[in-house]
């Protein structure tokens, strides 16, 4: 870990603190909510209600339809759709690299909120009146298995399997580099709790919906790369979406397939949004840290996966972050 056990501890100690002397909590996790970022929201609605308090589950965004197979996933309420009736004053965030991420949702905190953070990402400022951070965790699951772990509290299969989707998820089917021996231990005991591993990975990572396919077809035909074929990108307009019946969630992994190709050290994978801004997805081999060229632009994120918004042209954001990246190349 990149903190002391002891210091961990005391942040878990904090955090059941913090769960224990509330009784009614608004848990959001950030806009356009992934397979961490829903699992997580699963696992702390599980928890609280093991300990009799009451929730509301919210983000701005919808529920990826893959994920709907989580249990209690269906009372993740969607802002667009349903706004809140009521201001909150005890507020459980995660998997929010920082507050900007919670988006709209933090118009229904309460003026005294009390805010507990709960996050992986190297780039969180500790923003909550909580922080409960581990930078080296391959997501937030993975914190909220040691809370659960710490509360000595007994896992049932459905919140094993809400902390095994965020692990496969996070961690790429257990490729990426932030697949830690804790990882695979933590798997291990989830799988031993009667999750089905192989399941959840076929359906989570290798099964794609004809209208994904499509999607996939538009972006690697605009496949671009930089001379020296060290950094490669693709684009996707709002058109492409509408033409080929894909939503916003078929985008998830399209970015991989720029980093993919052997010699290239960034992926990059550029959305045209509705309201002008460019929503840039950045992937990296191991070399280039893009959570700092996230960070150039407003974003964040982690060392070889993390993101950012521009309000530019596509060919002016294109511009700015390749040359951004040719930089830090050279």
């Amino acid at each position: 870990m990149m903190e002391s056990q002891a210091d961990y501890k005391q942040r878990l100690t904090d955090a059941i603190d913090f769960i224990k002397t509330g009784d009614d909590y608004l848990v959001v996790s950030h806009v356009q909510p992934d397979g961490d970022a829903i699992s997580s929201t699963v696992v702390v609605a599980w928890l609280l209600a093991k300990l009799g308090k009451k929730a509301v589950l919210i983000n701005e965004g919808a529920v990826p339809s893959r994920l709907h197979y989580l249990t209690l996933a269906d009372q993740i309420g969607n802002l667009s759709k349903a706004p809140l009736e009521r201001k909150f004053s005890r507020v459980i965030s995660v998997d929010c690299a920082d507050f900007k991420r919670i988006g709209l949702v933090s118009e229904w905190f309460s003026p005294d909120v009390q805010l507990l953070n709960i996050d992986h990402h190297p780039t969180n400022d500790g923003f909550g009146s909580t922080n409960l951070i581990r930078t080296d965790a391959a997501a937030t699951v993975e914190i909220l298995y040691d809370l659960v772990e710490y509360m000595e509290l007994e896992l049932d299969v459905e919140a094993a399997t809400a902390i095994y989707t965020g692990l496969l998820t996070d961690t790429g089917g257990f490729r990426y580099s932030n697949t830690s021996p804790h990882v695979m231990e933590v798997a291990s005991k989830l799988l031993m709790k009667g999750v089905n591993g192989n399941e959840l990975a076929d359906h989570l990572l290798e099964k794609m919906s004809m209208p994904q396919l499509r999607l996939l077809q538009r972006g690697l035909s605009r496949l671009t790369f930089t001379e020296d074929g060290k950094i490669g990108w693709l684009y996707i307009e709002p058109s492409d979406l509408v033409e080929t019946g894909a939503v916003g969630e078929d985008l998830e992994g399209l970015v991989n397939y720029a980093r993919n190709i052997d010699g290239v050290e960034v992926g990059i994978l550029f959305k045209s949004t509705e309201e002008g801004q460019i929503k840039v997805s950045l992937r990296s081999a191991g070399v280039v840290d893009v959570a700092a060229i996230a960070q150039m632009f407003g974003g964040g994120g982690h060392v070889r996966a993390a993101g950012c918004r521009l309000d530019a042209t596509l060919t002016d954001a294109s511009t700015q972050v390749v040359n951004a990246i040719r930089r830090v190349l050279i």
